[in-house]
């Protein structure tokens, strides 16, 4: 599912104009990546949480040279789904 794909399904279920989901997801998409950014957490109920987290640095290797390296320390979302949403595609 793309953005369009999703705006369209909310403007459908929602009874809203494209514009209007469209406004409505961006102003979703802020809001969750203020909160990452804060706070490094955001629980939706139902869907489930996002979380920061520190990947360490490591050694790597140049898959072209062969040559060694070190790739360094950086922050991933993590995403842990909910007890609603594993019920749902279990």
């Amino acid at each position: 599912m793309t953005k369009g794909d999703l705006v369209n399904n909310i403007s459908t279920k929602a009874n809203l104009t494209k514009a209007s989901a469209e406004r409505a997801l961006n102003v979703f998409i802020a809001c969750a990546k203020d909160t990452l950014v804060q706070e490094s957490k955001l629980v939706l109920t139902g869907l489930g949480t996002f979380s920061v987290e520190i990947r360490k640095a490591r050694q790597g290797r140049n898959p072209r040279t062969g040559e060694s390296l070190t790739i360094p320390a950086s922050k991933v979302i993590k995403f842990h789904p909910g007890k609603v949403l594993k019920d749902a595609l279990n």
